[in-house]
Protein backbone atom coordinates (compact mmCIF):
# COMPACT_ATOMS: atom_id res chain seq x y z
CA UNK A 1 0.00 0.00 0.00
CA UNK A 2 2.83 2.38 0.88
CA UNK A 3 4.53 1.68 -2.48
CA UNK A 4 1.30 2.49 -4.31
CA UNK A 5 0.93 5.78 -2.49
CA UNK A 6 4.55 6.65 -3.25
CA UNK A 7 4.05 5.94 -6.98
CA UNK A 8 0.92 8.12 -7.05
CA UNK A 9 2.74 10.95 -5.27
CA UNK A 10 5.65 10.86 -7.72
CA UNK A 11 3.19 10.83 -10.64
CA UNK A 12 1.49 13.93 -9.30
CA UNK A 13 4.80 15.72 -8.98
CA UNK A 14 5.88 15.08 -12.57
CA UNK A 15 2.64 15.39 -14.51
CA UNK A 16 1.81 18.65 -16.26
CA UNK A 17 -0.62 20.70 -14.18
CA UNK A 18 -3.36 23.12 -15.15
CA UNK A 19 -5.21 25.71 -13.10
CA UNK A 20 -6.81 29.09 -13.23
CA UNK A 21 -4.46 31.23 -15.29
CA UNK A 22 -4.28 34.01 -17.83
CA UNK A 23 -6.26 31.90 -20.29
CA UNK A 24 -9.04 30.94 -17.87
CA UNK A 25 -9.25 34.00 -15.65
CA UNK A 26 -12.34 33.12 -13.60
CA UNK A 27 -12.72 30.35 -11.09
CA UNK A 28 -15.41 29.00 -8.79
CA UNK A 29 -14.55 26.90 -5.75
CA UNK A 30 -16.70 24.85 -3.43
CA UNK A 31 -15.62 22.77 -0.50
CA UNK A 32 -16.18 21.63 3.06
CA UNK A 33 -14.24 20.73 6.18
CA UNK A 34 -14.16 21.46 9.87
CA UNK A 35 -13.50 24.39 12.15
CA UNK A 36 -12.59 24.84 15.80
CA UNK A 37 -13.72 27.88 17.78
CA UNK A 38 -11.17 29.24 20.26
CA UNK A 39 -13.74 30.88 22.57
CA UNK A 40 -16.15 28.04 23.20
CA UNK A 41 -13.74 25.38 22.03
CA UNK A 42 -16.46 23.80 19.95
CA UNK A 43 -16.09 22.14 16.58
CA UNK A 44 -18.35 22.07 13.58
CA UNK A 45 -18.62 21.70 9.83
CA UNK A 46 -17.17 24.49 7.72
CA UNK A 47 -18.40 25.06 4.15
CA UNK A 48 -16.69 27.23 1.60
CA UNK A 49 -17.70 28.88 -1.66
CA UNK A 50 -15.64 31.42 -3.54
CA UNK A 51 -15.38 33.31 -6.81
CA UNK A 52 -11.85 34.14 -7.92
CA UNK A 53 -10.36 36.36 -10.62
CA UNK A 54 -6.87 36.00 -12.10
CA UNK A 55 -4.86 39.22 -11.71
CA UNK A 56 -1.33 38.16 -12.58
CA UNK A 57 0.99 35.19 -12.44
CA UNK A 58 1.38 35.82 -8.68
CA UNK A 59 -2.02 37.07 -7.51
CA UNK A 60 -5.72 36.19 -7.66
CA UNK A 61 -8.57 38.17 -6.12
CA UNK A 62 -11.12 36.06 -4.22
CA UNK A 63 -14.61 36.71 -2.86
CA UNK A 64 -14.85 33.97 -0.21
CA UNK A 65 -17.90 32.82 1.76
CA UNK A 66 -17.75 30.48 4.78
CA UNK A 67 -20.53 28.98 6.86
CA UNK A 68 -20.04 27.29 10.25
CA UNK A 69 -22.62 24.57 10.90
CA UNK A 70 -23.40 22.08 13.67
CA UNK A 71 -21.04 23.37 16.31
CA UNK A 72 -21.26 21.01 19.28
CA UNK A 73 -21.12 23.94 21.71
CA UNK A 74 -23.86 26.00 20.01
CA UNK A 75 -27.57 25.24 20.08
CA UNK A 76 -28.41 26.71 16.67
CA UNK A 77 -27.64 24.86 13.47
CA UNK A 78 -25.69 27.73 11.90
CA UNK A 79 -22.97 29.13 14.08
CA UNK A 80 -21.61 31.85 11.77
CA UNK A 81 -21.54 33.23 8.23
CA UNK A 82 -18.54 35.17 6.99
CA UNK A 83 -17.55 36.84 3.70
CA UNK A 84 -13.96 37.86 2.85
CA UNK A 85 -12.28 39.81 0.07
CA UNK A 86 -9.00 37.92 -0.12
CA UNK A 87 -5.82 38.24 -2.08
CA UNK A 88 -4.26 34.91 -3.00
CA UNK A 89 -0.51 34.74 -3.56
CA UNK A 90 0.50 31.82 -5.81
CA UNK A 91 3.88 30.15 -5.52
CA UNK A 92 3.51 28.63 -9.03
CA UNK A 93 4.19 32.02 -10.58
CA UNK A 94 7.19 31.02 -12.65
CA UNK A 95 9.56 32.52 -10.10
CA UNK A 96 9.27 29.86 -7.38
CA UNK A 97 7.47 26.98 -9.09
CA UNK A 98 6.44 26.54 -12.71
CA UNK A 99 3.04 27.89 -13.66
CA UNK A 100 1.90 24.44 -14.73
CA UNK A 101 3.25 22.70 -11.64
CA UNK A 102 1.19 19.72 -10.52
CA UNK A 103 1.24 20.93 -6.89
CA UNK A 104 0.45 24.63 -6.50
CA UNK A 105 0.85 26.09 -2.98
CA UNK A 106 -0.59 29.48 -2.11
CA UNK A 107 -1.12 31.94 0.76
CA UNK A 108 -4.30 33.92 1.18
CA UNK A 109 -5.68 36.59 3.42
CA UNK A 110 -7.88 39.66 3.58
CA UNK A 111 -10.63 41.58 5.44
CA UNK A 112 -14.17 40.35 5.84
CA UNK A 113 -17.45 40.64 7.69
CA UNK A 114 -18.93 38.01 10.03
CA UNK A 115 -22.32 37.35 11.56
CA UNK A 116 -21.83 35.11 14.59
CA UNK A 117 -25.02 34.37 16.53
CA UNK A 118 -25.75 37.60 18.46
CA UNK A 119 -22.68 39.47 17.26
CA UNK A 120 -21.35 40.79 13.95
CA UNK A 121 -18.47 42.85 12.76
CA UNK A 122 -15.33 43.20 10.73
CA UNK A 123 -12.84 40.37 10.78
CA UNK A 124 -9.93 39.02 8.76
CA UNK A 125 -8.57 35.70 7.70
CA UNK A 126 -5.26 34.21 6.55
CA UNK A 127 -4.15 30.76 5.56
CA UNK A 128 -2.14 28.31 3.47
CA UNK A 129 -3.50 26.12 0.70
CA UNK A 130 -2.58 23.74 -2.09
CA UNK A 131 -4.18 23.17 -5.45
CA UNK A 132 -3.85 19.96 -7.44
CA UNK A 133 -4.85 20.45 -11.11
CA UNK A 134 -6.47 17.38 -12.66
CA UNK A 135 -7.50 18.88 -16.02
CA UNK A 136 -7.22 22.20 -17.86
CA UNK A 137 -10.32 23.45 -16.01
CA UNK A 138 -10.57 21.47 -12.75
CA UNK A 139 -8.37 21.50 -9.65
CA UNK A 140 -8.71 19.96 -6.23
CA UNK A 141 -7.72 22.14 -3.27
CA UNK A 142 -6.97 21.77 0.42
CA UNK A 143 -6.31 24.66 2.80
CA UNK A 144 -6.04 25.56 6.46
CA UNK A 145 -6.62 29.02 7.88
CA UNK A 146 -7.23 31.24 10.86
CA UNK A 147 -10.11 33.72 11.29
CA UNK A 148 -9.98 36.57 13.82
CA UNK A 149 -12.59 39.16 14.72
CA UNK A 150 -11.69 42.80 15.02
CA UNK A 151 -13.34 44.49 18.02
CA UNK A 152 -13.76 48.24 18.05
CA UNK A 153 -16.58 49.65 20.23
CA UNK A 154 -16.46 52.95 18.44
CA UNK A 155 -17.16 51.40 15.04
CA UNK A 156 -19.31 48.35 15.87
CA UNK A 157 -22.51 48.15 17.90
CA UNK A 158 -22.12 44.41 18.42
CA UNK A 159 -18.41 43.73 18.10
CA UNK A 160 -17.27 40.23 17.32
CA UNK A 161 -14.07 38.92 18.77
CA UNK A 162 -14.51 35.29 17.91
CA UNK A 163 -11.50 33.50 16.42
CA UNK A 164 -11.26 30.02 15.09
CA UNK A 165 -9.25 27.61 12.95
CA UNK A 166 -10.57 25.98 9.86
CA UNK A 167 -9.52 23.32 7.42
CA UNK A 168 -11.38 22.64 4.17
CA UNK A 169 -10.95 20.78 0.90
CA UNK A 170 -12.86 20.91 -2.35
CA UNK A 171 -12.82 21.51 -6.05
CA UNK A 172 -12.17 24.63 -8.15
CA UNK A 173 -13.47 25.01 -11.68
CA UNK A 174 -11.73 27.56 -13.93
CA UNK A 175 -13.50 29.06 -16.88
CA UNK A 176 -12.95 31.68 -19.53
CA UNK A 177 -11.60 31.69 -23.06
CA UNK A 178 -7.94 32.16 -23.87
CA UNK A 179 -7.11 34.95 -26.30
CA UNK A 180 -5.89 33.45 -29.56
CA UNK A 181 -5.48 36.28 -32.04
CA UNK A 182 -4.48 34.13 -35.00
CA UNK A 183 -6.83 31.23 -34.20
CA UNK A 184 -4.12 28.58 -34.37
CA UNK A 185 -5.11 26.86 -31.13
CA UNK A 186 -2.18 28.27 -29.16
CA UNK A 187 -3.17 31.07 -26.74
CA UNK A 188 -1.43 34.38 -27.24
CA UNK A 189 0.45 34.16 -23.95
CA UNK A 190 2.17 30.99 -25.19
CA UNK A 191 2.25 31.93 -28.85
CA UNK A 192 5.67 32.99 -30.12
CA UNK A 193 4.09 33.84 -33.48
CA UNK A 194 0.69 35.38 -32.64
CA UNK A 195 0.04 36.67 -36.17
CA UNK A 196 0.28 33.39 -38.08
CA UNK A 197 -2.07 33.39 -41.12
CA UNK A 198 -5.32 31.49 -40.71
CA UNK A 199 -5.16 27.78 -41.48
CA UNK A 200 -1.37 27.45 -41.35
CA UNK A 201 -0.24 24.41 -39.30
CA UNK A 202 1.78 25.44 -36.24
CA UNK A 203 4.01 23.81 -33.62
CA UNK A 204 3.48 23.82 -29.86
CA UNK A 205 4.83 27.39 -29.69
CA UNK A 206 2.30 28.66 -32.20
CA UNK A 207 4.82 29.17 -35.00
CA UNK A 208 4.39 27.84 -38.54
CA UNK A 209 5.92 24.42 -39.00
CA UNK A 210 9.31 24.38 -40.74
CA UNK A 211 9.88 20.70 -41.56
CA UNK A 212 13.36 21.08 -43.04
CA UNK A 213 14.52 23.70 -40.53
CA UNK A 214 15.81 26.15 -43.13
CA UNK A 215 14.11 29.19 -41.67
CA UNK A 216 11.34 29.21 -44.27
CA UNK A 217 8.01 27.94 -42.88
CA UNK A 218 6.39 25.14 -44.84
CA UNK A 219 3.52 27.30 -46.09
CA UNK A 220 6.04 29.60 -47.79
CA UNK A 221 8.56 26.89 -48.66
CA UNK A 222 8.56 25.65 -52.26
CA UNK A 223 10.78 22.76 -51.10
CA UNK A 224 9.45 22.01 -47.59
CA UNK A 225 11.30 18.71 -47.08
CA UNK A 226 14.72 19.87 -48.27
CA UNK A 227 16.67 22.64 -46.56
CA UNK A 228 17.40 25.53 -48.89
CA UNK A 229 17.93 29.27 -49.11
CA UNK A 230 15.53 31.90 -47.82
CA UNK A 231 16.04 33.99 -50.97
CA UNK A 232 14.88 31.02 -53.08
CA UNK A 233 11.77 30.28 -51.00
CA UNK A 234 13.47 27.47 -49.14
CA UNK A 235 14.90 25.62 -52.14
CA UNK A 236 18.48 24.44 -52.67
CA UNK A 237 20.86 25.97 -55.22
CA UNK A 238 23.68 23.45 -55.64
CA UNK A 239 25.70 25.45 -58.19
CA UNK A 240 25.14 28.84 -56.56
CA UNK A 241 23.85 30.56 -59.69
CA UNK A 242 20.73 31.99 -58.06
CA UNK A 243 18.42 29.47 -59.72
CA UNK A 244 16.81 26.88 -57.45
CA UNK A 245 17.69 23.30 -58.32
CA UNK A 246 14.03 22.51 -58.98
CA UNK A 247 14.00 25.13 -61.74
CA UNK A 248 17.59 24.59 -62.91
CA UNK A 249 18.10 22.55 -66.10
CA UNK A 250 21.82 22.47 -65.28
CA UNK A 251 21.82 22.17 -61.45
CA UNK A 252 25.52 21.31 -61.17
CA UNK A 253 26.86 24.04 -63.49
CA UNK A 254 26.45 27.77 -62.81
CA UNK A 255 24.37 29.47 -65.45
CA UNK A 256 21.95 32.32 -66.05
CA UNK A 257 18.38 32.66 -64.88
CA UNK A 258 17.09 33.47 -68.37
CA UNK A 259 18.28 30.06 -69.61
CA UNK A 260 16.90 28.04 -66.65
CA UNK A 261 20.26 28.04 -64.88
CA UNK A 262 22.36 26.80 -67.80
CA UNK A 263 25.60 28.46 -68.99
CA UNK A 264 25.92 30.36 -72.27
CA UNK A 265 29.63 30.65 -73.01
CA UNK A 266 29.33 32.82 -76.11
CA UNK A 267 26.49 34.96 -74.76
CA UNK A 268 24.25 34.43 -77.79
CA UNK A 269 21.15 33.57 -75.75
CA UNK A 270 21.32 29.83 -76.47
CA UNK A 271 22.41 27.53 -73.64
CA UNK A 272 25.64 25.66 -74.26
CA UNK A 273 23.84 22.32 -74.02
CA UNK A 274 21.69 23.31 -77.02
CA UNK A 275 24.28 25.41 -78.87
CA UNK A 276 25.67 23.82 -82.04
CA UNK A 277 27.98 26.80 -82.49
CA UNK A 278 29.23 27.51 -78.94
CA UNK A 279 31.99 29.88 -80.04
CA UNK A 280 29.91 32.40 -81.94
CA UNK A 281 31.53 35.86 -81.77
CA UNK A 282 29.82 38.36 -79.50
CA UNK A 283 26.99 40.31 -81.07
CA UNK A 284 26.23 37.91 -83.91
CA UNK A 285 22.57 37.13 -84.40
CA UNK A 286 21.90 33.42 -84.15
CA UNK A 287 19.16 30.92 -84.89
CA UNK A 288 17.55 28.53 -82.40
CA UNK A 289 20.58 26.24 -82.61
CA UNK A 290 22.94 29.04 -81.62
CA UNK A 291 24.52 29.38 -85.08
CA UNK A 292 24.92 32.70 -86.89
CA UNK A 293 22.37 33.36 -89.60
CA UNK A 294 23.35 32.71 -93.24
CA UNK A 295 20.23 33.79 -95.03
CA UNK A 296 21.55 33.29 -98.55
CA UNK A 297 23.08 29.91 -97.70
CA UNK A 298 26.44 30.71 -99.26
CA UNK A 299 28.43 29.52 -96.23
CA UNK A 300 29.29 33.04 -95.13
CA UNK A 301 27.45 34.25 -92.01
CA UNK A 302 25.41 37.39 -92.37
CA UNK A 303 27.66 39.51 -90.11
CA UNK A 304 30.62 38.73 -92.41
CA UNK A 305 28.67 38.75 -95.69
CA UNK A 306 28.66 41.97 -97.67
CA UNK A 307 25.62 40.67 -99.52
CA UNK A 308 23.71 38.66 -96.84
CA UNK A 309 20.64 38.10 -99.01
CA UNK A 310 22.53 37.15 -102.21
CA UNK A 311 24.76 34.11 -102.38
CA UNK A 312 28.35 34.73 -103.33
CA UNK A 313 31.82 33.21 -102.93
CA UNK A 314 34.03 33.94 -99.93
CA UNK A 315 36.68 35.55 -102.14
CA UNK A 316 34.07 38.10 -103.12
CA UNK A 317 33.00 38.62 -99.47
CA UNK A 318 29.78 36.71 -99.97
CA UNK A 319 28.57 38.80 -102.85
CA UNK A 320 27.65 37.29 -106.19
CA UNK A 321 30.24 37.65 -108.95
CA UNK A 322 28.90 39.69 -111.85
CA UNK A 323 29.85 38.16 -115.11
CA UNK A 324 32.35 40.46 -116.78
CA UNK A 325 31.78 41.66 -120.29
CA UNK A 326 34.50 40.99 -122.89
CA UNK A 327 35.12 42.73 -126.16
CA UNK A 328 34.46 40.60 -129.17
CA UNK A 329 37.48 39.11 -130.88
CA UNK A 330 37.80 40.18 -134.54
CA UNK A 331 38.72 38.23 -137.68
CA UNK A 332 40.23 39.11 -141.04
CA UNK A 333 38.18 39.24 -144.22
CA UNK A 334 36.88 35.80 -145.09
CA UNK A 335 39.06 34.31 -142.32
CA UNK A 336 38.27 32.00 -139.32
CA UNK A 337 41.80 31.73 -137.99
CA UNK A 338 42.66 33.50 -134.74
CA UNK A 339 44.87 36.51 -134.82
CA UNK A 340 47.28 37.26 -132.00
CA UNK A 341 44.92 39.99 -130.89
CA UNK A 342 42.00 37.51 -130.87
CA UNK A 343 44.05 35.04 -128.82
CA UNK A 344 44.85 37.77 -126.30
CA UNK A 345 41.13 38.47 -125.94
CA UNK A 346 40.38 34.76 -125.50
CA UNK A 347 43.12 34.51 -122.86
CA UNK A 348 41.17 37.04 -120.76
CA UNK A 349 38.10 34.78 -120.99
CA UNK A 350 40.20 31.73 -119.99
CA UNK A 351 41.65 33.53 -116.97
CA UNK A 352 38.22 34.62 -115.75
CA UNK A 353 36.66 31.18 -116.19
CA UNK A 354 39.48 29.51 -114.35
CA UNK A 355 39.07 31.92 -111.49
CA UNK A 356 35.31 31.62 -111.34
CA UNK A 357 34.35 28.00 -111.76
CA UNK A 358 30.69 28.88 -111.54
CA UNK A 359 30.72 30.42 -115.01
CA UNK A 360 30.06 28.76 -118.32
CA UNK A 361 30.35 30.46 -121.69
CA UNK A 362 28.22 30.91 -124.76
CA UNK A 363 29.90 31.72 -128.10
CA UNK A 364 28.23 33.66 -130.89
CA UNK A 365 29.85 33.86 -134.35
CA UNK A 366 29.21 36.75 -136.77
CA UNK A 367 30.11 37.87 -140.36
CA UNK A 368 29.84 41.01 -142.50
CA UNK A 369 27.38 41.19 -145.37
CA UNK A 370 29.84 40.35 -148.12
CA UNK A 371 28.89 36.96 -149.58
CA UNK A 372 25.78 34.90 -149.54
CA UNK A 373 23.79 34.28 -146.43
CA UNK A 374 24.62 30.57 -146.43
CA UNK A 375 28.33 31.23 -146.86
CA UNK A 376 28.37 33.79 -144.05
CA UNK A 377 26.46 31.39 -141.75
CA UNK A 378 29.13 28.73 -142.33
CA UNK A 379 31.90 31.30 -141.85
CA UNK A 380 30.47 32.56 -138.56
CA UNK A 381 30.20 28.96 -137.33
CA UNK A 382 33.89 28.28 -138.19
CA UNK A 383 34.90 31.42 -136.34
CA UNK A 384 32.89 30.39 -133.20
CA UNK A 385 34.38 26.89 -133.29
CA UNK A 386 37.87 28.35 -133.60
CA UNK A 387 37.26 30.26 -130.37
CA UNK A 388 35.83 27.09 -128.76
CA UNK A 389 38.90 25.04 -129.70
CA UNK A 390 41.22 27.65 -128.27
CA UNK A 391 39.37 27.72 -124.94
CA UNK A 392 39.53 23.91 -124.66
CA UNK A 393 43.20 24.01 -125.60
CA UNK A 394 43.78 26.44 -122.74
CA UNK A 395 42.12 24.14 -120.18
CA UNK A 396 38.45 25.07 -120.24
CA UNK A 397 36.26 21.98 -120.13
CA UNK A 398 34.07 21.51 -123.17
CA UNK A 399 31.14 21.02 -120.77
CA UNK A 400 31.47 24.65 -119.76
CA UNK A 401 31.09 25.80 -123.35
CA UNK A 402 27.38 25.38 -123.46
CA UNK A 403 26.53 27.15 -126.71
CA UNK A 404 28.21 27.72 -130.06
CA UNK A 405 25.79 29.75 -132.16
CA UNK A 406 26.45 30.97 -135.73
CA UNK A 407 24.49 34.09 -136.57
CA UNK A 408 25.96 34.97 -139.98
CA UNK A 409 25.37 38.54 -141.03
CA UNK A 410 22.07 38.86 -139.15
CA UNK A 411 23.27 40.99 -136.22
CA UNK A 412 25.73 43.65 -137.39
CA UNK A 413 27.11 46.05 -134.77
CA UNK A 414 28.30 48.59 -137.33
CA UNK A 415 27.29 49.75 -140.86
CA UNK A 416 28.47 47.38 -143.57
CA UNK A 417 28.96 50.16 -146.14
CA UNK A 418 32.47 50.98 -144.94
CA UNK A 419 35.52 48.80 -144.46
CA UNK A 420 35.81 49.91 -140.85
CA UNK A 421 32.20 48.91 -140.15
CA UNK A 422 32.57 45.54 -141.91
CA UNK A 423 35.76 44.83 -139.83
CA UNK A 424 33.78 45.25 -136.61
CA UNK A 425 31.09 42.84 -137.83
CA UNK A 426 33.60 40.00 -138.49
CA UNK A 427 33.65 38.81 -134.85
CA UNK A 428 32.94 36.24 -132.10
CA UNK A 429 31.15 37.44 -128.92
CA UNK A 430 31.24 35.82 -125.48
CA UNK A 431 28.56 35.67 -122.77
CA UNK A 432 29.48 34.23 -119.39
CA UNK A 433 26.56 32.61 -117.58
CA UNK A 434 26.11 30.74 -114.30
Amino acid sequence: MKKLLLILAVGLLFQTGYAQNKDKKWGVGIGAGAYYGNTLEGTGVATEFYLSRYLSRSFDLMLLNNLGLGNNKVSSTMDYASTFLNLRYKFNNGYIFKENSSIQPYLYGGPGFIIDNDSEGINWDAGLGFKFPVSPSVSLFAEAGFVEGWADDDLQTRPNTESFWKGVGGVEIAFGKAKDTDGDGVPDRKDDCPNTPQGVPVDKNGCPIDTDGDGVPDYKDDCPTEAGEIALNGCRDSDGDGVADKDDDCPDTPGVKELAGCPDSDGDGVADKDDKCPDTPKGYKVDKNGCPYDRDGDGIVDEEDDCPTEAGPAENNGCPVVAPEFDAVLFGFDKSSLTSSAKAGLDDVVETMKKHKEFSVELYGHADEVGTEKYNMDLSERRANAARSYLIEKGISSSRIIKVVPLGKSQPVAPNNTEEGRAKNRRVEFELVK
